[in-house]
């Protein structure tokens, strides 16, 4: 559930890749692009706006998103990351 609106969400990742290693097994690795921004915890504001507050919701969300993500690879012997435009060169 999420810890925002207390329901059960759908998640979907960008990529999902699979890969063949070295010694010749199968690695998965899931892959979730999302602005750098949205992965930092918003700075605490002397005025609560309502862009602060979806900033906020946004972070929560992702962060119970990507917590999920990574217990349901871990359990798999999966990778999960998440990339910015600073990992993808783009910035």
């Amino acid at each position: 559930k999420s810890p925002v609106d207390g329901k059960v969400h759908r998640y979907f990742p960008d990529f999902w890749v699979k890969s063949k290693q070295k010694d010749d097994t199968i690695g998965v690795m899931v892959l979730e692009i999302k602005p750098h921004r949205q992965t930092q915890e918003p700075k605490k504001q002397k005025r609560i706006t309502k862009q602060y507050i979806n900033e906020v919701v946004t972070y929560g969300v992702n962060q119970a998103k990507w917590k999920a993500a990574t217990e349901f690879c871990m359990d798999r012997g999966w990778t999960f990351k998440v990339l910015t435009e600073y990992e993808l060169g783009i910035k």
